[in-house]
């Protein structure tokens, strides 16, 4: 690698050691299980976390770099056990830039249920501009859970996938926003159960939906202002 492309898997590195931190302060991983990816802009590379390394030992060393058929390119442990899922994320979805596995509570069980988590919270319209889907049961260790990933997710709003039997993956357009995917498809989970425990959820109409993800995505927060004004 030049120079410049040292550079950037550095500031890559760094950024996904650091957001693990993230997955670890709101309780979606235990143990070593979870991990977070990031492709590395303008490269066919990905930094993704090692194999069975606990949280409080990752750093920016720890960080494995891949190519995008999964092989190893540097680092001193082995990489990911999902490094295969990833990697197909990242060859069949260009824009995806950023890419979260947990097995977070809720989430997870609507997984193991195999169902999928209807719409019935603006904070859901929001964020995932509808239902969060299921995915179907794949073994771990190949590429059949990046296939179902991108099956499911294609043409489709959620940026997260309850993928059967096994747990949640989140895509982004960098790590951060799919690791904010994890977090929000996580509380939307814990809510929806809470709401099927007292009653009968009441759903939100599609327009409604439609209004509030547009706003969410297009409206909400702060834009960068025109040079001039």
């Amino acid at each position: 690698m030049n120079a410049e492309a040292t550079r950037q898997v550095d500031e890559v590195r760094a950024t996904v050691a650091r957001l693990h931190g993230e997955l670890t302060r709101y309780g979606l991983v235990a143990w070593t299980a979870g991990n977070i990816s990031a492709r590395v802009p303008g490269q066919d590379l990905m930094v993704i976390k090692p194999s069975g390394v606990d949280y409080d030992d990752l750093s920016a060393r720890t960080m494995v770099v891949c190519d995008l058929d999964g092989v190893l390119v540097q680092g001193d442990h082995a990489p990911s056990s999902d490094t295969a899922a990833h990697a197909y994320v990242y060859r069949e979805m260009p824009q995806v830039g950023g890419v979260v596995h947990t097995h977070s509570t809720y989430a997870t069980a609507w997984a193991a249920c195999g169902e999928s988590i209807p719409c019935h919270l603006t904070a859901q319209a929001d964020e995932f501009g509808g239902e969060i889907p299921v995915g179907p049961f794949a073994l771990i260790g190949g590429d059949d859970i990046g296939k179902g990933i991108v099956a499911t997710l294609t043409g489709h709003r959620s940026p997260a996938v309850l993928m059967r039997n096994h747990g949640v993956f989140t895509v982004g357009r960098d790590a951060r926003a799919a690791v904010k995917a994890a977090v929000m498809c996580e509380d939307v989970a814990r809510t929806a159960h809470l709401a099927r425990v007292l009653g009968r959820p009441v759903p939100i109409p599609q327009a409604d939906i439609d209004a509030l993800y547009h706003r969410y995505q297009n409206v909400y927060g702060q834009r960068t202002a025109p040079a001039n004004s």
